[in-house]
Parts: structure tokens; sequence; C-alpha cells
């Protein structure tokens, strides 16, 4: 009786039959310059890559892909503004972009928005025509994103606006002080005020805190402040792409550097205002740097970031950092997207971004 289960036969037939599965399956050959990359890291350190092309996936939205293929923001590579003129200057035109859509984006979200004072800090009150019942007795605090220098005023209501509209909660605004004239820690005190101040009159249980970028890294700045002033902590917390480290510090910060087609470097003015704001404190401050903070008994936290965003050791550090506390954290990352990409409802993955925030206060919040 034969011990195997083939006959030298039916072996060679399958091994032939495999062959051919691998012939076709079997990986395209290594590109031309592989021998050079291999030379070049033949020794233990710093890895060195060849030039490379990167192509846009194919597997994203038709939308998100045409933000993929857009060129650098205009001056992005340009030296840092070295005077408050020039940094002025500068938040004038962003800020004339960022406002543009927004009378659109209003009507199409279906949300009012009005300027409000809360307890002396200005603020925007975004409310949606269709406010759920569920969230009748629930406000959510947001704090703007633009590297801590630009997108006030107005123009620091869009990702609000996107909420209120896409989650159907109420929203209030932070419009927070800004250098070059009020530096660290001004814009962490406007925001602890409101949000002291809400505190006050809506149950803290019933609230949550949420920013991109800036706003995201300033959003768990004042809950971490919060937490060791021992004031009422909200219920949730949204950090998208949190400028979690302002300094140079996290992989994606090299792995991502021209990759990113949003903030590109972090050598030029994003640098600039980081220490702009950071006023001569130690980046190291988890007030500035809140991945540098004590994560235990943080509110439940969602995370987003991109595969290609500058940013995104920003967000995995903050991810691990509030895991090893035992703190809840949800990490999101979407294919192919630069820093904060997730921008207007007719981009499906922006609407995926708001609609996972908001099940995920909606999961936290009380009522």
């Amino acid at each position: 009786m034969n011990r195997f289960p083939f006959t030298v036969l039916s072996l060679s037939a399958l091994l032939a039959s495999l062959s051919g599965t691998w012939a076709k399956t079997r990986p395209p050959t290594l590109p031309q310059d592989a021998p050079a990359a291999a030379a070049a890291n033949a020794q233990p350190g710093p890895r060195r890559v060849p030039p490379r092309v990167i192509p846009v996936p194919g597997d994203v939205s038709k939308q998100l892909q045409e933000f993929i293929r857009m060129p650098y923001p205009p001056g992005v590579l340009s030296p840092p503004p070295k005077t408050p003129q020039e940094w002025g200057a500068l938040n004038k035109r962003f800020e004339s972009e960022w406002i543009a859509p927004l009378g659109d984006l209003r009507k199409q979200l279906k949300v009012t928005v009005e300027p409000t004072n809360v307890a002396g800090v200005k603020a925007w009150l975004v409310t949606p025509r269709d406010l759920r019942p569920d969230n009748a007795n629930r406000m959510l605090l947001h704090v703007h994103g633009g590297g801590y220098v630009f997108g006030g005023g107005e123009a620091a209501t869009n990702e609000a606006i996107m909420m209120a509209g896409i989650g159907g909660y109420r929203v209030i605004s932070v419009d927070y002080r800004m250098p070059p004239e009020f530096p660290f820690p001004a814009g962490l005190d406007d925001a602890l005020t409101v949000w002291q101040s809400l505190a006050q009159t809506i149950n803290p249980k019933n609230m949550a805190v949420f920013g991109s970028s800036s706003g995201g890294g300033l959003a768990l700045a004042m809950v971490l402040k919060a937490k060791d002033d021992g004031l009422p902590l909200p219920a949730a917390v949204g950090a998208g792409t949190p400028w979690s480290d302002l300094d140079k510090i996290g992989d994606s910060y090299f792995a991502n550097e021209y990759v990113d087609n949003m903030l590109v470097t972090w050598d030029g003015w994003l640098g600039g205002a980081a220490r702009l704001y950071a006023n001569g404190h130690d980046l190291k401050n988890p007030y500035l740097s809140p991945v540098y903070g004590n994560f235990a008994n943080f509110p439940p936290t969602i995370l987003t970031t991109g595969t290609r965003d500058l940013f995104l050791s920003n967000t995995v550090r903050v991810h691990r950092a509030l895991r090893r506390a035992g703190a809840e954290a949800d990490l999101n990352v979407y294919e192919g997207m630069s820093h904060a990409q997730y921008a207007g409802p007719g981009m499906p993955e922006a609407r995926e971004v708001f609609t996972d925030m908001a099940r995920f206060f909606d999961a936290h919040l009380g009522r």
C-alpha cells in the first residue's frame, strides 16, 4: 500500500500546476534602483530610500483622488514669516480662501451660524436646522485648526458646520486668541474659560470636545489641563490628526515629508508657527505637546488620520499613550489621505469621518 497520498505522477502534476499559478501571481521584477537601495542600507542606521513616484490610490473616492492629486499649497515651501505683519498677511490669505465656501456649506448642511460671547471669549454658535431630539440637552465644544496662527473668525467654523450638519449636534466653536499678539497659553486659557462656563449650565456628561490639527492638539491639551486642575471633564473627545508634538519628532514627519500635500513639511511655516505659538516655552510641555501628558482617567477619545498625513505619527503616538494609560481610544486611518483632507460633505470619506465621530459621541454622551 502506498504510504503517501500522491503518486509520483500526481505529485509532478500538482507541482506543475502550482508552478503555473506562481508564474501568474509572482511579484513584478524589482525596480532598477533596488541594488543601489540595498547597498545604501547594508549597514544599520537611518533608512535611505531612492527617489520614488507614489501613484494615486484607486480604491478611494473620486473626490479624495482629486485632493490627492492637488499640488502643494502656494508658498508652503517658503521660509516662515519673520514679522507680525508677514504672519498677518499670510493669515488673511488663508482666511479668504477658507471663508469663501462657507455660505454654500451652511446651506447644503442646513445649519445656522451666529457670533456669540461666552464668558468674555468670542465664539460661534452652530445649530442644525433639524436638531436630533436626543441631542436636545447635548452640546459639543469645538476648537479650530490652523497651526495656532490661522483660521480665526468666521473661518473657524468649517469643521463645526460639518459636525452640526452631519452629526445633528449644536456646537460652540471657540474663536480663541492667537499669536503673534497672543501666544501660548492664551488659546488654551480661552478654551478652558468657555468649557468652564458651559459646564455650569450643561451637564459635562452631555458634552464632548473636538477639533482637528492644532484644534485636535488643543482639545487634548485643554482636557489634560482640566483633568490636572480637578475641573469637570467632557464625556468624550474627538482629536482629528492632532498636532500633539510641536517638535519634529515622530516617524511620519520624515516618512510622509513631501508626500502629504497639505502640510508638506515641518521645515516651513509649520515649524515657524510652532515656535511662534510656544513663545519660548519647552515644546515638550504637555499643554503644548499633549502626547507627553498623563492620560490616566482621560475621557474616551476618537482619533482620525490618513496614511499620507504628516501628523500620522502624532495621532498614532497619542493613541498608544491613551491605551497605555488604560483609556478608551478609537483610531481611524484613511487610505491615501493627507493632513485633515476630510473637508466638504460631497466627499464620502468626509461624511464617514463626521458620522463615525457622531456615533462615538452618541455612545458616550448622556441625554
